[in-house]
């Protein structure tokens, strides 16, 4: 039997002193496949945009709303859903996010003008945004602090996943089943998964303590079995499920405070940007590629490319970003980024140096989004990272309605080569932003030298 650390008197203590148990695994899996319908049904519309152009004779431009209105469905679900998860449960909360972005994938499908796929898009966006934070909110209850950091990566590697899945799908199945049948499979397959949740997905033990802790005593314990095996049940029943300090919650008044200010917004700032910058290239880039030239199933390869590096990549740096300065790998990634952005934009239609440099930028713009969770670990002190993270990733969300908003306009205005070159812009403002922030031992040095 696990022998019980002496200092391991709390379930959260437990839980990081122990193994990963096949339940814990399991969840974590579950998580990933949600995530990965999430990335197929969020990337839809980029690899279905060109076809949808045609289908209806539309300008890059008047293809904008129907890219935004996903977006921006995003942001209001992460709001609204995400804050739901803290009132109604994890579970329960992923359950209707699963259904909300399912059904109205699956009714974009069946759409019979842009104002039809608008609306459909807002929905589907709506269930998308508010199903990823609270399964990282399950994830990181779940895990043990020891690996917490490698597995929400790996949890949100069905992002990238699902978009390259789509990616392929369309370059082979487009022809034949046209952008409806894309909308189609992306949202009768999670409708399906559906039913696998309703039998496994589980609830965090942490919030039905924080919820009702005497009321859910024999769900927490059971659950708590299920997480630690290995640990007897006198000793389960023994250990307090949720310390106070778990349930306490900062305001955005303290990081408006003085001493955070500059921090505050150097975070808004590298999230805006990046997520304008990231956004903007990954939802426009088929139209882009075909705009220059290529069919428009080959043109869906293009989120192919630029996805996979991201899959290769993120967890060799999810690793290492503990061990190095996060702010020297950010302006690393981020100066790549505005070197690539401004290659493609005289790389014409050269298109294996074209794709070769799309692949480039997953990595010198899509990249950064993995080590930005790190910016707020640097920038704030532990009581103040989960309101921190929040705001940042509201105005993360901000940013990618921006840049989703912003990529019409500049294809038309400024053509292929244009729109490559304006990427640089919230790139170089992502890096201002990193270069901005103090960390807390800085901030302390800063402090003594005053005195």
């Amino acid at each position: 039997m696990h022998n019980t650390p002496p200092s391991a008197t709390t379930a959260r203590a437990l839980i990081d002193a122990a193994p990963l148990s096949r339940f814990q695994w399991q969840t974590f899996f579950l998580c990933f496949c949600i995530t990965l319908f999430d990335g197929f049904d969020t990337q839809a519309i980029a690899f279905t945009g060109p076809a949808i152009a045609s289908a209806f004779h539309l300008e890059p431009n008047e293809l904008t709303p129907l890219i935004v209105a996903g977006t921006l469905g995003m942001a209001l679900g992460a709001v609204t859903l995400g804050s739901l998860g803290d009132r109604i449960g994890r579970r329960t909360t992923i359950l209707w996010a699963v259904l909300v972005f399912g059904v109205f994938s699956l009714l974009t499908g069946f759409a019979r003008s842009p104002q039809e796929i608008l609306l459909a898009r807002f929905f589907t966006g709506l269930g998308m945004g508010g199903a990823v934070p609270v399964v990282l909110s399950l994830v990181s209850e779940l895990s043990p602090a020891r690996h917490r950091g490698l597995i929400i990566t790996g949890a949100l590697l069905g992002l990238p996943t699902g978009a390259i899945g789509g990616g392929l799908l369309a370059s082979r199945l487009l022809p034949q089943i046209g952008w409806q049948g894309i909308f189609i499979i992306g949202g009768v397959l999670p409708l399906l998964f559906l039913f696998v949740l309703l039998v496994r997905l589980p609830e965090s033990p942490f919030f039905l303590a924080v919820k009702n802790p005497a009321f859910y005593q024999n769900k927490i314990q059971s659950l708590l079995a299920q997480m630690l095996p290995a640990i007897s049940r006198e000793t389960l029943q023994s250990c307090a499920p949720i310390t106070s300090g778990e349930t306490t919650r900062a305001s955005i008044k303290a990081l408006l405070q003085p001493k955070f200010l500059r921090n505050t917004l150097a975070v808004w700032l590298t999230y805006f940007c990046n997520w304008a910058a990231w956004f903007m290239l990954l939802l426009w880039l088929p139209t882009v590629l075909k705009m220059a030239g290529l069919p428009a199933a080959q043109a869906a390869l293009g989120t192919v490319i630029i996805n996979s590096p991201a899959v290769l990549f993120c967890l060799v740096m999810a690793y290492y970003l503990p061990k190095k300065p996060v702010r020297v790998l950010l302006t690393a990634t981020l100066s790549l980024g505005i070197v690539v952005t401004w290659m493609l934009s005289m790389a014409g239609s050269h298109w294996a140096w074209v794709f070769f440099l799309v692949g480039a930028a997953g990595i010198g713009v899509g990249l950064p989004h993995i080590a930005l969770k790190y910016v707020v670990l640097e920038a704030y002190p532990t009581e103040l990272r989960a309101t921190g993270a929040g705001w940042a990733i509201g105005m993360g969300r901000t940013g990618s309605i921006v840049g989703a908003g912003l990529g019409g306009w500049l294809l038309k205005t400024f053509g292929v080569a244009g729109f490559y070159s304006a990427l640089s812009v919230p790139l170089l403002l992502a890096i201002a932003g990193v270069l901005m922030i103090r960390t807390e031992k800085e901030a302390k040095s800063a402090l003594s030298v005053k005195g």
